[in-house]
């Protein structure tokens, strides 16, 4: 997906990370950070896989199932020797777990006492992982470096951006297929099946991936809950709806929020629109380098307040490289208290 030069600069700021919170071995299963460190891609994350990230050696270490070998060799920038696979008896185990054959490997290449980092907060790091780790490296010092890499993912390159662009003309095509199909008497579920079908076509020049999030479109009262997916309910004059969709790329992500009425909307659901229309204008006019994600947030809470209106939820998030279940990177949030910059 990148030159070789781009991972090695990935891999150099992380161990910059790896030295600021004083770790020496980082064992990462997060596969958002997999990919970004490896170009490790592939529908795999269901079992256990890792990569190993050692301070004092060049390139990191894949490990993950024997049959998903063959798409680390040829996904990733690695040398062969760093591709180790587990055999399949230590798959859904009730005996053996992937995180002893990762302790073993570890003690094998003298690692077993160093101060060792683990994504504890990741969907894809349980808490048996953990037991088996830390059962199997007795001597090891263990730390939780839940988001290390992500922070380094914060930053973007000029390849990445070019991605996360591609990625936003996806979504565009996307939602206009939402906007195209939905219409009195129509269901929900047609409707997502039609932005499913523009985000995986993409363009005439590129094609689309699948996206960490299903299309979410909740109707009427549902849009209370905004994390609603679809149903077969045929839409009715006068429903509102939400869509909040994504385009994906190379696994870089770039999503898109719309509201809708099917019909006039009410001159106040009108009036809401252009207060928010404002808010985000005035607070996009504030971004810019050296601003905090806290100062971003209070341009956008006191241009809806004047209004009488309040947000009770962060205004938004870092995103970029990901897997399900989310697109969000787990770093920057627009709200109180974040000086993130």
């Amino acid at each position: 997906m990148f030159p070789r030069e781009e991972y090695q600069l990935r891999m150099n700021k992380t161990k910059q990370k790896m030295l600021e919170y004083g770790v020496e071995v980082l064992i990462l299963s997060n596969p958002s950070n997999l990919c970004y460190l490896t170009g490790y891609n592939a529908w795999s994350f269901y079992v256990h896989q890792v990569v190993l990230v050692l301070i004092d050696e060049e390139e990191p270490i894949w490990i993950g199932r024997e049959m998903d070998a063959h798409s680390a060799r040829t996904t990733t920038w690695l040398d062969q020797r760093r591709i180790i696979p587990y055999p399949d008896e230590f798959v859904q185990s009730t005996i053996r777990h992937p995180m002893d054959f990762v302790a073993n490997i570890l003690t094998d290449l003298g690692q077993g006492q160093r101060k060792i980092g683990v994504e504890m907060d990741a969907f894809y790091y349980t808490a048996m992982c953990h037991e088996r780790i830390t059962y199997g490296l007795p001597d090891a010092e263990f730390k939780n470096t839940s988001t290390i890499v992500n922070w380094v993912r914060v930053i973007k390159s000029d390849e990445e951006i070019r991605y996360m662009r591609k990625a936003a003309k996806i979504v565009e095509n996307a939602m206009q297929s939402a906007y195209d199909t939905v219409n009195v008497g129509v269901r929900e579920n047609d409707v997502a099946a039609a932005i499913y079908h523009a985000q995986v076509s993409g363009t005439k020049e590129f094609g689309g991936d699948y996206t960490s999030i299903v299309p979410m479109l909740p109707t009427g009262k549902n849009t209370a809950s905004p994390h609603l997916t679809w149903t077969d309910r045929k839409y009715v004059e006068g429903d509102f709806l939400t869509l909040e969709i994504a385009g994906c790329y190379q696994r870089y992500h770039t999503p898109l929020a719309r509201t809708m009425s099917l019909g006039k909307a009410p001159e106040s659901v009108r009036e809401v629109g252009k207060v928010v229309t404002e808010g985000i204008s005035e607070t996009l006019a504030q971004m810019k380098p050296g601003v905090t994600a806290e100062q971003v947030e209070e341009v956008w809470r006191t241009s809806i307040g004047k209004h009488g209106f309040i947000k009770a939820s962060r205004l938004g998030y870092s995103i970029g490289l990901s897997y399900p279940p989310d697109w969000g990177e787990h770093t920057i949030s627009f709200r109180k208290g974040d000086r993130s910059f």
